[in-house]
Formats: structure tokens, C-alpha cells, sequence
């Protein structure tokens, strides 16, 4: 059943558009063209093609629409067998709209070839180790500063680290090698080779050529992913690489933001708080197979991106209780600098 036919289900109501018939043919033509995914084949770039929108209140004040992206593989004539067409349907998750309509409420950093962006973080992560106690695990908590070049090139970034007081896995006790180097600093290479994929990069000078439309970056969101819960979840996961330790203009940023809001499954879950401490709000989307939903906090006043944290919604998966929090960042600055430190 196509994004259409569950529209016209939902409510039969909704007005026909003038020159609807004709799109809706177009896409369900592509549609009957499009391979299985699941027949594997090498994937490429994915790149809008067009969009249909139907509009129509769902309940008293609430409209919905949905944007028909389509995304070609191995760039093939429009309508042409291997084709893909995504459907694109606009939610309205208040916090993130907000969020994209803010985005550019504060001033731009432009950093230049050759320089460095500078990400200052608080970072709590799972952490397991075996000592004389046997088997254990504890969450590993950090201070970081982070230099990331901005033409990407990972074997140039530096991390300065100071190791925080753990925090016990619920109804563990803290290993006591856990304890050591807690307060001490260290600056090294954070990477010693940079093999990430094309379309996983998150270094500026890649982030701030993606496009500027929901759509668009909706598309490079689900780049090189499938269909079904496990891709959104995939694609909820890349949007948080492209938010934690990156940075990106204005203009891509709301799109990520409003892109974001239309992966399926995505909720606001209320107040959180990241790893810094700040009280924020959250929208969330449950990751399949893991117990743990991924929260992304903004400010309740500014819908500024605070942070990100891993909450336990499935104890037997996840082997801790039903609200534990089991990772958590905070992004508290970010600015320019002409190189990083020294490595010792």
C-alpha cells in the first residue's frame, strides 16, 4: 500500500488538488519501476526528483502533507527502471520545527580553509572491562576538545580528554580500574586514518554543500540505506553524526531539523537532561533491537541543540532498567582556531 492509498484511507475526505491525478500517476508509475531493495545491488547518491503534496486536516488544527522524493540510483533517466521514489511525509514534531526556524537566530561561524573548528563537550559513555572481579561494566565519563579541520581529513583532528568520575551501571558497582586516570588530561591524535564513507562525512566543508531543502536533505539522510524501521533508525543515527562534534551553516541546519521531523516514528518525549547537566526538550526514536531510544535535547527557549542521550525503554535488551539513562553528550561551545595543540 503506498503513502497515497494509507491517505485516502485515513480520511476519504481529503480534497483532490488540481493536477493531482496526473503526479499521482507519474509516481505510481515510478513506483511499479522501482527495484526490491533487498535484491542488493550497488547504490549511489541519492538525489531529489520531485515532490507531490496532499494536504488535509487528520483531527481539528492538524494538517498533514506528503512530499513524494524521488531518488535516483546510478543516476538513470527520470522514470526509468532503478529509480527509487521515497515518500517524504511532513510531520509536525513542534520541537524541531521550532528548532529549524531558529536556526539562524545566532551568529554564523565561517571558519576558512586551513583552520580548525573547535568543539568543547561532555561525553558519558558504556564502558566494559574485565579485571580481578571478573566481568564488569560502568559508564565512562569525559571532558572533551575537540580540533577538526575543516576540510575534513580525520588524521589531523586532536582530542584533549579529562576523565570524569564514572557513574555506576545500575545494580553494579564501579570496577576499580574505572577509577584510574579520573582528573588526569591527556591531547592526542584522534584518528589514525580517516576511511569514512563519502556520504558520512561531517566535516564543514562537506556539510555546508548539502542542500538547503527538507527534502533534499531528507534524501541524504536515507543515503545508501533501505526501507522499514531499521533504516529510519539508521537514519535518526545520522543525523545525531552530523550534530554532535560538527557544525554546519544556518541554512543546512534547518533542513536537517525539518528533514528530521519527517522520519517516521520520530516523538517528543518531554523534558530530558544532557550530560552537562542542562534541562532541555527531547524528540526521540526508539533504535530496533537494542532496548535504548536516541533523544535529541534543545533548548526549552532558544531550541538551540544542547545534546544527545541513549535512555532504556527495554530492560531484557538492554540489561539495565526501563529509564536509565546509558549514554549522554552535551555540546557546550563552539568556535574557530587557525591550528590545534601540540600532541604530547
Amino acid at each position: 500500500m503506498t503513502e497515497i492509498d494509507r491517505l485516502r484511507e485515513f480520511r476519504s475526505e481529503v480534497p483532490r488538488s488540481p493536477g493531482l491525478d496526473a503526479e499521482e500517476a507519474r509516481l505510481r508509475a515510478a513506483i511499479a519501476g522501482a527495484p526490491d531493495p533487498a535484491a542488493g545491488g550497488t547504490r549511489r547518491r541519492f538525489r531529489p526528483r520531485g515532490r507531490t503534496a496532499l494536504a488535509g486536516a487528520l483531527a481539528a488544527g492538524a494538517a498533514v502533507a506528503v512530499a513524494a522524493v524521488a531518488v535516483a540510483v546510478d543516476d538513470p533517466a527520470p522514470g526509468a527502471p532503478g529509480a527509487i521514489v521515497r515518500t517524504m511525509p511532513v510531520a509536525h514534531v513542534r520541537v524541531l520545527q521550532q528548532a529549524a526556524d531558529r536556526a539562524g537566530a545566532t551568529p554564523e561561524l565561517h571558519p576558512k580553509p586551513g583552520q580548525f573548528l573547535v568543539f568543547e563537550s561532555q561525553m558519558m559513555n558504556t564502558a566494559e572491562v574485565n579485571d580481578a572481579d571478573g566481568h564488569a561494566r560502568y559508564l565512562h565519563r569525559e571532558k572533551r576538545t575537540m580540533w577538526r579541520p575543516v576540510e575534513g581529513d580525520a588524521t589531523r583532528a586532536v582530542l584533549r580528554t579529562t576523565v570524569l568520575p564514572p557513574k555506576q551501571w545500575p545494580g553494579r558497582p564501579v570496577p576499580k580500574v574505572a577509577l584510574q586516570g579520573v582528573g588526569e588530561t591527556g591531547t592526542e591524535k584522534a584518528a589514525d586514518f580517516d576511511d569514512v564513507a563519502e556520504w558520512l562525512r561531517t566535516d564543514y566543508a562537506y556539510l555546508r554543500e548539502l542542500p538547503a531543502t527538507a527534502e533534499g536533505m531528507y534524501a541524504h539522510l536515507y543515503a545508501h540505506l533501505g526501507t522499514g524501521p531499521r533504516a529510519d533508525a539508521q537514519a535518526w543515527q545520522n543525523l545525531g553524526g552530523m550534530l554532535t562534534e560538527a557544525y554546519m551553516p544556518a541554512a543546512q541546519r534547518a533542513a536537517l531539523f525539518r528533514a528530521a521531523a519527517a522520519i517516521p516514528g520520530v516523538t517528543t518525549v518531554g523534558t530530558a537532561v544532557d550530560a552537562a547537566g542542562r534541562t532541555g526538550v527531547a524528540v526521540a526514536l526508539d533504535v530496533p533491537g537494542t532496548g535504548v531510544r536516541t533523544e535529541y535535547i534543545f533548548d526549552p527557549d532558544t531550541y538551540r541543540y544542547l545534546g544527545e542521550r541513549g535512555v532504556v525503554t527495554d530492560a531484557s535488551l538492554a540489561q539495565a532498567p526501563v529509564g536509565t539513562v546509558l549514554t549522554a553528550t552535551a555540546q557546550l561551545n563552539v568556535r574557530v582556531a587557525d591550528a590545534p595543540p601540540p600532541v604530547r
